[in-house]
């Protein structure tokens, strides 16, 4: 008979507010095997785990239930108690009385209830509890960073300081992401291009680093320490090791598209840099544009090429290496403006969204930093800015805050005033969001010493007027109806998610939340982990956030797979799978299930009386396995059994929470 100790966690008022902790330690006295039972306020403190380990000593458990909070929140913390005082630290359990009961009830009877039920399903399981035992597994020391936008440049800078290898994967041609977009950053005014180009040389000139650019991930395979990540490099059809990008085949290329880079205000060749200062400073082919793969006729480029760099043949290739650890920064999309008819984008050329206006404002921009009409070309006297276009907008656009619209608009209402003299620029805003260093004094710089007009309320209709437009709206402080003339006008566009965020995902069997943004592990405790260990996140793809906010999260990142590649094992998880050879009848429906590819068929050999025998069962490898438990659900004849979570421990819980 097993001597099992239950303790009773208050959690200050979480618990004790809803639940009677008399009455569910007195019940858990009663319980089968348990010869002690105790309380504290906060069972997680020092005082807490000490009041753990003297009770095991003095009370001689073997076996430990804790109700309390999430395992997911202090399992470990627990399991190293518990283990401080001798014991295996799989012998504990913890019954979740927060989360699962005291926070989603409110009547007490019905909460100590089912606490009370809680425990005692811990307490079957507990005394059915194995010891399990870690293996060492050893570290790959190299790091792989997704997505070469400012997120992902800091994260590797500061990985490969730390002393790391790693690669820098960018879908696109050039590392630089939407800060390269960008002509000034707020609050202080920076160019974006000084102070984000030395960090694109420093990446691509770092002896640690190496630039994986026009490439993407294609398979992650493998778990923490040890991921097998195949990188897809698309066709450049320039062979880099040739090409010293004099530029000549973009200066003759006859194909001219319009340029994503510029937000299409300005054209590109087929053979392009995505910008000015792109690094590596090497074209690409855009085979869709190129009247070569379109239409079987040209080759200028390859004609003019004085290095013979141009290679139509080349293809994709697909190249698998080994990574310790992996930071996801893919960044960001801006949102569809698709259901906002009423605002004549795409329908006037007036109407502009922020990141149009940036490429307008920035010297190598399409008009050479000169803010100009796009209809006429003549310089604006008076632009209006409707912010939250697609934010905060529960029926049309994301019920979230973009969280830096309110700045960048106060950022172009400053520069508009400096750049052509007499231009006044009006906002229509919700509310007015500054929640950072020196934003609040950003903003009121913006209306006291430039004199941009806000104006709170939605906009209703935007609509042209001769060569003019008419922005109309509502002041929701008078009650005003407003018919505003303007020249022109810059919609704030709101932040989405990448489109391919869930399949990238799906690879990195990380999750999203409900608008496609990565989850954290924990948005407080664990704020750049994920739930998937060895994986961490960085930037906007996580959520809205500026560019301080980013390069602290690079940062954090970073110093996360640091701390890991700095280990020369890891320990495993030992809550894998395991196979009866006794049952297991080789149907192999195991190994379709699991997710991790962990189970193999072999064949083993047999004595079935005097003749020897050859049948196939499925073996499953325990550094590959994550515990998921899907193989066991699968085997009809239960021959896979989940170490910790057996089928005896589960059938223990069903029959205890039934009583």
């Amino acid at each position: 008979m097993k001597r099992i100790g239950v303790f009773i966690c208050w959690c200050g008022s979480n618990i004790a507010a809803t639940v009677d902790i008399d009455k569910t330690v007195a019940a858990a006295r009663t319980m089968p095997g348990v010869v002690h039972a105790d309380h504290n306020k906060y069972t997680c403190s020092e005082m807490g785990q000490d009041m753990i380990k003297d009770a095991i000593k003095e009370h001689k458990l073997d076996r430990v239930v804790i109700g309390s909070c999430s395992p997911r929140m202090h399992e470990n913390t627990f399991r190293k108690t518990v283990e401080a005082a001798g014991l295996n630290p799989f012998y504990m359990e913890i019954a979740n009385i927060r989360e699962q009961c005291s926070w989603v009830h409110k009547d007490k009877e019905t909460s100590t209830d089912k606490a009370i039920s809680l425990v005692r399903t811990a307490v079957a399981k507990a005394a059915r509890n194995e010891a399990l035992h870690a293996d060492e597994m050893p570290v790959e020391k190299r790091a792989l960073v997704i997505g070469g936008g400012i997120a992902g440049i800091q994260a590797a800078l500061d990985i490969a300081e730390s002393g790391f290898e790693v690669d820098l994967v960018e879908r696109e041609p050039s590392i630089g992401g939407r800060m390269a977009q960008l002509d000034k950053t707020f609050p202080t005014l920076d160019c974006s291009a000084c102070i984000l180009t030395p960090k694109m040389v420093d990446a691509a000139q770092h002896e640690k680093i190496n630039l994986i650019t026009y490439s993407e991930v294609d398979k992650v395979e493998g778990f923490v320490g040890n991921f097998d990540v195949t990188i897809r490099n698309k066709a450049r059809s320039v062979d880099m090791n040739k090409c010293t990008g004099c530029g000549d085949c973009m200066a003759k290329c006859p194909a001219k598209v319009e340029s994503e880079f510029e937000e299409g205000l300005a054209q590109r060749r087929a053979i392009y840099t995505p910008f000015a200062q792109a690094v590596p400073n090497k074209p690409a082919l855009d085979r869709a544009n190129c009247r070569w793969f379109t239409s079987g006729k040209c080759k200028v480029c390859q004609k003019i090429c004085p290095a013979d760099a141009i290679d139509y043949d080349q293809e994709d290739q697909l190249v698998t290496n080994k990574y310790g650890a992996i930071v996801v920064s893919t960044g960001f999309d801006t949102h569809s403006l698709d259901n906002y008819g009423e605002y004549a984008y795409g329908k006037h050329p007036d109407v502009i969204t922020s990141l149009e206006m940036e490429r307008l404002f920035n010297a190598s921009g399409p008009t050479g930093g000169k803010i100009l009409r796009p209809s006429n070309g003549e310089p604006p006297k008076n632009v209006a800015f409707i912010q939250c276009v697609g934010s905060r907008d529960r029926e049309k656009g994301n019920p979230y805050c973009a969280k830096v619209c309110c700045m960048y608009t106060a950022k172009h209402a400053i520069l508009l005033s400096e750049k052509v003299p007499g231009a006044k620029a009006h906002v229509f805003y919700i509310d007015v969001r500054t929640p950072g260093k020196d934003y609040e004094e950003f903003y009121n710089r913006a209306y006291e010493e430039y004199g941009t007009s806000y104006i709170k309320g939605n906009v209703s209709k935007v609509f042209p007027d001769g060569d003019k437009l008419i922005v109309r709206s509502v002041d929701a402080l008078s009650g005003a109806l407003v018919e505003l003339v303007v020249d022109m006008v810059v919609l704030a566009t709101s932040v989405d998610a990448r489109s391919d965020a869930k399949e990238l995902g799906q690879k990195l069997s990380i999750t999203t939340n409900a608008h496609n943004f990565f989850n954290e592990a924990h948005p407080k405790l664990r704020p750049v982990d994920t739930q998937t260990a060895g994986v961490f996140l960085a930037g906007m793809c996580q959520g809205p956030k500026d560019i301080p906010e980013t390069v602290a999260q690079a940062s954090a990142a970073a110093v996360k797979v640091a701390s890991l590649l700095n280990k020369d094992n890891l320990m495993s998880n030992p809550t894998v799978a395991e196979v009866n050879l006794k049952y297991c009848n080789g149907d192999m429906s195991c190994m379709a299930v699991c997710p991790y590819g962990a189970i193999s068929e072999k064949v083993i050999e047999e004595r079935r009386g005097r003749e020897t025998v050859k049948r196939k069962i499925a073996e499953v490898n325990t550094a590959l396995c994550q515990g998921c438990g899907a193989c066991t659900v699968a085997c009809r004849p239960g021959a896979i059994n989940l170490k910790g979570f057996t089928n005896e421990q589960i059938l223990a819980e069903v029959d205890a929470i039934c009583l």
